[in-house]
């Protein structure tokens, strides 16, 4: 199977062929840095960091762009209300956005582009669309003309007509169409200003990133991707302003990640429901936060709640707890041996090829996800009880483990060691299962209350098992009733019998 994408552009699944073979420019749109960052923010910059490792994974030279807006209306008013200049505004919240995703464990791009940086370029590009009659200049702004660009509305599935008929009346009657959109803005009093031809101003939002996505790309590249949100009109005005200066295609593939709802309903600040990454972060241990986002695909919807963080939670100690048994068999002085093929191991020994089609697939990081809890409950059966007195097992066990471990990398997982992670799960207060009513003690008390651990769990399903093939009913049920009050729920199904934590 090779890699397929979901194309906004045409809105539908297509095969991925990079512009030059074994290579591929992507660029991302980043954020306006005016104010912290939200959940929103964090989902879509996973979602394209796991996409960018998998490309690499999958033996791809990617050139990653993901830029800064660094002027805009929203941060020169942050700028006037704090009485400071704007480049500190822009500072201190591209400090904090690094501060906030590197604890997320993101890959910092291989370019950083500022649309301040960038100045020179993007006047060019402006120029060229005015001379090209795509542009018009009234009174020291100047407006992409979108009548002018036949394929408006391409990306999004939106008619020129329809939206004319539903544009609201702007208080800047100068425009020759509603629709049309400032390329370069003349300014006021007191703001930041750059030279140009049409007198000092400074880059509309959407001009930045074509100018600074060809500069650093070409004039026609691989993936462009964002949030859902861009894809009107901001993608859409970047695509009619690229290619009426070019004459070619800008992006060949248009990935847009799903939005995030609190408890089912829409994120918005009016609604209460509005959380920054660094409140989330406050009460969610970052990798937590990256496994929970990962378990859905990146265009889906995806619902945070305490009730999903701490499922969230519960899946990512059971893949700790498997680099933990790893660990131990290191310790022990084991080197890795072959695993003996077979039905119960099939499912561990088949886990990279599944993972590979899972993530071809669309880069579904959900069915990827579940390939690997296949492999590890396969791995966990060849877990050798004491590794130091059991090298063959702690060397077949060891040897699964780094089948495994480069698929965790692609997802971003399993950064720390396994001592590390659960020494920093016991000190700190995880929201999902503490009240607002629990004291600082009792919230402690709740997130060290020991668990089964997950080879008694293995080793208690494998007991039922047996006791249901040797027709011993009451037992293998006994078996089931004394996990649950354990706080274990088991599933059959026609795989076997799966569990998870109750919570």
């Amino acid at each position: 199977m090779t890699l397929s994408v979901f194309n906004t552009m045409g809105n539908r699944k297509e095969p991925f062929v990079p512009l030059v073979p074994g290579k591929v420019g992507m660029y991302v749109c980043g954020v306006t840095v005016y104010d912290l960052c939200h959940i929103g923010h964090a989902r879509a910059n996973v979602a394209f960091d796991i996409i960018v490792r998998y490309l690499r994974y999958a033996g791809y030279d990617v050139t990653y762009v993901r830029n800064f807006t660094d002027i805009d209306d929203k941060i020169i008013r942050k700028a006037n209300q704090k009485g400071i200049p704007f480049a500190e505004v822009t500072k201190k919240y591209i400090d904090a956005f690094y501060e906030d995703f590197d604890r997320l464990g993101l890959l910092r791009p291989d370019v950083e582009p500022r649309a301040t940086e960038h100045i020179p370029g993007i006047v060019a590009l402006v120029a060229r669309l005015v001379r090209g009659g795509k542009a018009y200049e009234v009174g020291g702004d100047v407006y992409y003309s979108v009548k002018g660009f036949p394929g408006y509305g391409k990306l999004s599935g939106k008619n020129v007509e329809d939206l004319r008929a539903g544009a609201r009346v702007d208080v800047d009657e100068r425009k020759n169409d509603p629709l049309d959109f400032a390329l370069w803005k003349a300014s006021k009093p007191g703001e930041p200003a750059w030279e140009s031809p049409w007198g000092p101003g400074r880059p509309g939002w959407h001009i930045e990133c074509s100018a600074m996505s060809m500069k650093h790309l070409g004039e026609t590249f691989d993936i462009h991707g964002g949030g859902k949100d861009l894809v009107f009109p901001h993608h859409e005005n970047e695509i009619a302003q690229s290619e009426a200066a070019t004459g070619k295609p800008f992006a060949r593939y248009w990935l847009h990640n799903g939005f995030v709802n609190i408890n089912n309903e829409k994120m918005s600040k009016s609604l209460g429901n509005f959380f920054t990454l660094r409140d989330v972060l406050a009460q969610v241990k970052p990798e937590v936060l990256r496994f929970f986002l990962a378990s859905s695909h990146y265009r889906s919807p995806i619902d945070y709640s305490d009730q999903s963080l701490t499922e969230a939670k519960a899946g990512l100690d059971r893949l700790y707890r498997v680099k933990e048994k790893a660990e131990a068999c290191r310790a022990a002085g084991a080197s890795p041996s072959p695993i003996p093929p077979g039905e119960e191991a099939a499912p561990l020994l088949s886990a990279p090829a599944r993972f590979v089609e899972a993530m071809d697939d669309d880069f579904n990081t959900a069915a990827a996800l579940g390939h690997l809890f296949d492999a590890i409950r396969a791995l966990n059966r060849l877990a050798p009880g004491e590794p130091s007195a059991e090298r063959d097992r702690a060397g077949m066990f060891l040897a699964g483990y780094e089948l495994l471990d480069p698929l965790f990398s692609v997802l971003g997982l399993l950064r720390a060691g396994a001592k590390e992670y659960f020494q920093e799960r016991l000190d700190f207060i995880h929201v999902g299962g503490i009240t607002a009513e629990m004291s600082i003690s009792d919230a402690v008390k709740v997130e060290l209350n020991p668990r089964i651990t997950e080879d008694e769990i293995e080793r208690r399903i494998e007991a039922r098992r047996a006791a249901r093939a040797a027709r011993q009913y009451a037992e293998a049920d006994r078996i089931r009733k004394d996990l649950e009050a354990a706080g274990v729920l088991l599933e059959d199904g026609k795989a076997g019998t799966t569990w998870k934590y109750k919570e």
